[in-house]
């Protein structure tokens, strides 16, 4: 089996779209079966067996993946510009920003940034930290692939 499961949402996702799918073609399917049909098309014996599976993939960032989370602090969305693996499971990225952040938390002044290169682990959470204990950079679990084969839901 291809070890670049996508996430679990992803591939409910994927079972409710084939679930409308049959319907608007006269098969009615309970949501479990269509869980069961994808399952068998990730070559996984039934839906638990997937679940977990997909929960034990690692992430990877691809560049033009969207992303979104919190960076000193700071909400923000954006796409990943460029990202390689770094050793010992981490990551090095560079983020473009949807719009700049202002990373300074005075009053008296601010400093925008719209793009950062920034190092994290497997689950996007950057080992540097700031003066309060928060990691720099914490990306959020889902993010939406913009590839040829994005789906949104």
């Amino acid at each position: 089996m291809d070890n670049k499961l996508p996430s679990t949402d992803f591939l409910k996702s994927q079972a409710k779209r084939l679930r409308v799918d049959l319907i608007s073609i006269g098969y009615p399917v309970a949501h479990a079966a269509t869980l069961e049909m994808v399952a068998h098309q990730w070559g996984a014996r039934d839906w638990n067996t997937l679940n977990a599976m997909a929960g034990e993939t690692k992430q990877s960032w691809t560049p033009g993946d969207r992303v979104s989370g919190r960076y000193l602090g700071q909400p923000f969305q954006g796409v990943v510009k460029a990202a390689r693996t770094a050793g010992y499971g981490m990551w090095s990225v560079t983020l473009r920003f949807d719009k700049a952040v202002d990373v300074v938390t005075s009053p008296l002044f601010s400093n925008f940034r719209q793009q950062v290169n920034a190092v994290i682990d497997a689950n996007g959470t950057s080992p540097r930290k700031t003066s309060n204990g928060q990691p720099h950079l914490v990306l959020n679990p889902y993010r939406n692939h913009a590839g040829p084969d994005s789906h949104g839901s």
